[in-house]
């Protein structure tokens, strides 16, 4: 099931549990005061190699479960894949800690079903935030990580995820997020111990690696939803605010061409132009070289001029 197919849901707003309001906040401030840490530990003497190249690997990895497993292949079916790589995908896209594979498909297709009107889950135009400054400051806030705190929000309708249900696949790496969260932080603890045989690169790895990783994925995913509805240019038609921003598109393995894929959402590639580098498609497609993914959708040139804006 893809964005077009679904329906509007019946109740818009549901009363979120203080519980998970407490959850996501943790989520959502942990990663940044590990990132106060690590600066205070590493002063004066610097980030060690090892401690970057646990990140960037580790933002990579978790990164392209994000934009090639939970984005282009569950959520939005735009190629398809056998059951060890769909696994795979699940599994990295969950140590992303974004939620699990079926909330956060399901919040994503609802947010393509209002994009930028009332049923949107994370817009950054609704709410009447007022006009000006002071009002696009409130749009960002809400759509970066607002929405997540807030004791009423979006319904989490089950119609958009009935097909992901019914996955085995897809079913049994949901009901275990919270073991991948666990391996997202144990990994590069982990290596970290083990690279530099102290305690001291255990520990480093686990703020790298893990905790400030999961900050950056988070908030470069996030801008995704803020950014790309407010500040970029929009070559086609797509019924609402969606932006292509080159510099999220850069940090975001290819997602800030977001109006792109707003006007063809089931589309694998979301650069459609030679200069807009997008490497989760670049991803999918060495993937098909090697036979892993098929039935890989890309907009024909004739669908891309039609949906030219004027």
């Amino acid at each position: 099931m893809t964005a077009e197919e679904t329906t509007p849901e019946t109740k818009p707003f549901e009363a979120l549990p203080l519980g998970d309001r407490i959850a996501n906040f943790v989520v959502i401030v942990v990663p940044l005061i590990a990132l106060a840490a690590a600066i205070v530990l590493l002063w004066p003497w610097g980030v060690s190699w090892t401690a970057l190249a646990l990140f960037f690997g580790m933002y990579i990895v978790t990164g392209f479960g994000v934009t090639v497993g939970y984005h282009r292949l569950f959520t939005h079916r735009s190629f398809e894949t056998g059951p060890v790589l769909k696994a795979i995908l699940g599994v990295l896209g969950s140590m992303s800690v974004q939620g699990s594979i079926i909330h956060w498909c399901g919040y994503h297709r609802q947010h393509h079903q209002h994009s930028d009107h009332d049923g949107d889950p994370h817009s950054p135009h609704t709410h009447g935030h007022g006009h000006g400054i002071g009002g696009v400051l409130r749009g960002l806030w809400r759509a970066q990580v607002g929405w997540m705190l807030e004791r009423d929000r979006p319904t989490f309708a089950r119609n958009y995820t009935a097909d992901l249900e019914k996955d085995p696949v897809v079913a049994w790496i949901d009901k275990r997020t919270w073991l991948w969260i666990t391996l997202s932080l144990l990994i590069p603890t982990v290596l970290g111990g083990l690279i530099t045989m102290s305690w001291a690169g255990a520990l480093l790895g686990f703020l790298w690696g893990g905790a400030i990783r999961i900050a950056f994925v988070h908030h470069v995913t996030w801008s995704v939803n803020s950014v790309c509805h407010i500040w970029g240019s929009a070559p086609f038609r797509s019924h609402d605010e969606s932006r292509n921003n080159a510099l999220i598109g850069l940090l975001a393995l290819g997602e800030g061409w977001h109006n792109n894929h707003h006007a063809f959402p089931t589309s694998a590639r979301h650069g459609l132009r030679w200069w807009q580098f997008d490497p989760s498609y670049l991803m999918i497609r060495v993937l098909e070289k090697l036979g892993l993914a098929r039935r890989v959708r890309v907009p024909s040139s004739e669908r891309q001029a039609e949906k030219r804006a004027a």
